[in-house]
This record gives C-alpha cells, sequence and structure tokens, in this order.
C-alpha cells in the first residue's frame, strides 16, 4: 500500500463519525481521547497488516482477560501502572515536591476496610508455616516530624503467595489490617514473612507474557497504603531482599528506597523475649508523608476494588 488508508478523507470522516465529534453533546475530552484511540487502533491495523482471523482473536483474547478478572493483573504486567507512576512522580516534581517514601503500584489485590488496630496488630490470624516477622517502623512528615494518627493499611500474601479473600483457603483479612500509630508516629506488627507468587499459569496474562518471551514472576512484597489528615495518600510497597525475582520483577513495582534489610534473629535470648522457639526475622521501615497543598496533583486514586464478604 503506497499511500496510508488512514490520512484519506473518508476514514478521517468516519474517525471523526466513531468519536462523536461533530456531535454536540457527550464529553469532548472523551471525544478526544477515542479519536486519538481509533485513529491509533486504525493504524496499527494497517501498519502490521492485522488480517482479520488475527484481530478477531484479539478481541477474544480481551473477553477472556477479563472473564478470568485479570485485567487488573495485566496493566502492572504491561508497564502501564508503573508508568502512572512514574508520571505522577514527574508532575509532582515539576510542581516543586520533593521527597517522601516512593510510590510504587497497588496491584489488584486490595480488601478495603480490615480491621483497625492502635499502634500495633497481628496480621497471621490463620496458622501456617514460615518464618515468623516483626516490622516495624515510624510515620514523619518531610520535616522528620511524627505523625500521631496515621493510618498504615498492610496486605500480603502468605507463604504460598495467596492473598485472603481472592485464596479462599484464607479466612477475611487474614494478612490484612489497619494500624493507627501512635503519640509518637509509631506502627507495628507481627506476621509472617510473605512469598512471591506468579500470574496464573493457564490463565491470559501468562499467555500473553509466554509470547513475549516473559515470565509472570513477583518478588515477595508487603503492600501499603499510609495516610493522614494534611498529607498526600501514600500507596506503596517494599519488597524483600534476596528474592530471586526482586530486579526482575514481571510488575515493574520494585523501586529504589523500597528495599529495606532483613535482619534474622537466632539468638536463644532474643528468641525467647519474643515469646517464640524458633529463629525470627525484623524489618524496620519508616515512612515520610509529603503535606497537601492545592497546587499539587492529585494523590488519590480511585478505583473498582473487590468487596470483602
Amino acid at each position: 500500500m503506497t499511500e496510508s488508508l488512514i490520512n484519506t478523507p473518508y476514514v478521517q470522516q468516519l474517525i471523526g463519525k466513531v468519536a462523536g465529534v461533530e456531535q454536540s453533546g457527550g464529553n469532548q475530552r472523551l471525544k478526544q481521547i477515542v479519536a486519538r484511540l481509533t485513529t491509533d487502533m486504525f493504524r496499527i491495523v494497517e501498519d502490521f497488516d492485522v488480517t482479520p482471523t488475527e484481530f478477531w482473536t484479539a478481541v477474544s483474547y480481551i473477553s477472556r482477560l477479563g472473564q478470568a478478572n485479570e485485567v487488573g493483573l495485566l496493566v502492572p504486567g504491561l508497564g502501564i501502572e508503573h508508568f502512572l507512576d512514574l508520571l505522577m512522580d514527574e508532575k509532582e516534581r515539576q510542581a516543586g515536591l520533593a521527597g517522601g517514601t516512593p510510590r510504587t503500584i497497588e496491584g489488584p489485590l486490595y480488601i478495603a476496610n480490615a480491621p483497625l488496630a492502635k499502634g500495633e496488630a497481628r496480621l497471621d490470624q490463620d496458622p501456617e508455616q514460615g518464618e515468623v516477622l516483626f516490622m516495624q517502623g515510624q510515620v514523619k512528615d518531610v520535616d522528620g516530624k511524627p505523625i500521631a494518627g496515621a493510618i498504615v493499611d498492610v496486605w500480603h500474601a502468605n507463604t504460598k503467595g495467596g492473598y485472603s479473600h481472592f485464596d479462599p483457603s484464607q479466612s477475611a483479612y487474614n494478612l490484612r489490617r489497619r494500624i493507627e500509630t501512635d503519640a509518637e508516629g509509631r506502627y507495628r506488627f507481627r506476621s509472617i514473612l510473605p512469598s512471591g507468587y506468579g500470574c496464573p499459569p493457564d490463565g491470559p496474562t501468562q499467555q500473553l507474557l509466554a509470547g513475549l518471551g516473559r515470565h509472570g514472576r513477583r518478588p515477595a512484597h508487603i503492600h501499603f497504603f499510609v495516610e493522614a489528615p494534611g498529607c498526600r495518600k501514600l500507596t506503596t510497597q517494599i519488597n524483600i531482599a534476596g528474592d530471586e525475582y526482586l530486579h526482575d520483577d514481571f510488575a515493574f513495582a520494585t523501586r529504589d528506597g523500597l528495599i529495606p534489610d532483613v535482619v534474622r534473629h537466632d539468638d536463644p535470648a532474643e528468641i525467647k523475649a519474643h515469646g517464640l522457639n524458633e529463629p525470627f526475622v525484623t524489618i524496620q521501615f519508616d515512612f515520610t508523608l509529603n503535606r497537601e497543598a492545592a497546587h499539587l496533583p492529585e494523590a488519590v486514586v480511585v478505583r473498582e476494588h473487590a468487596k470483602a464478604a
């Protein structure tokens, strides 16, 4: 094809009609986005000589992706969720904001309204063999002032890589809690050291990744929302140092500043002092929140979450 069909008057008019450009009603921003999306889709079909069979195979794939409830899994796998973080970082930089704990992706496995505890909590309510984890730290502002009453919303996988609610073998809110910081801005919890996990091996996300020659593995990690009045909400996660996939996360969530030391304790006196009979691990991690301001981009992300039973 010597001349792009996209540039012909008929196809340009078609794109305008698809996006409702000449219609008086509707949302103008939506029209612009749909016009751009339609143009890009047409161009892909033309540039790569996509056949009707290939196109409808892709449509079938998208349907299966939704039926498998894996859209929220593929989005980070394609780097889109990480790019949204990078874009927000740049907007904040241009607005003059500096400092604070790095953000990273939320992922698709959050459940709202986990039980609320004061100061400290125990997350592992289901009996499970694994390394006992004690994690603690402080929530501060960028000036180093402790923030009392901040809410640390934490969730993570079990030793098999499963999350409560999505894994029916776990009880409701297992490995999920909200912790209100004390007068010194401190939080503390006991749990088990989580394992990394992979995409469902027979699911559509892994199918696409395999076609790209990629794996679908995530390193062990712990998710957090951290909120406080007058501060910007932080969405982040820490990664467990030493994991095989620490710097090869299919979801691109590993960032500098989010890999704290994991300290293993095997001294008998320490083990006894913690009421245990076996070695345990500790993680120390402080969260630094930026203060909110009118000129800054919105930090709260509104997205649909699965509903707890």
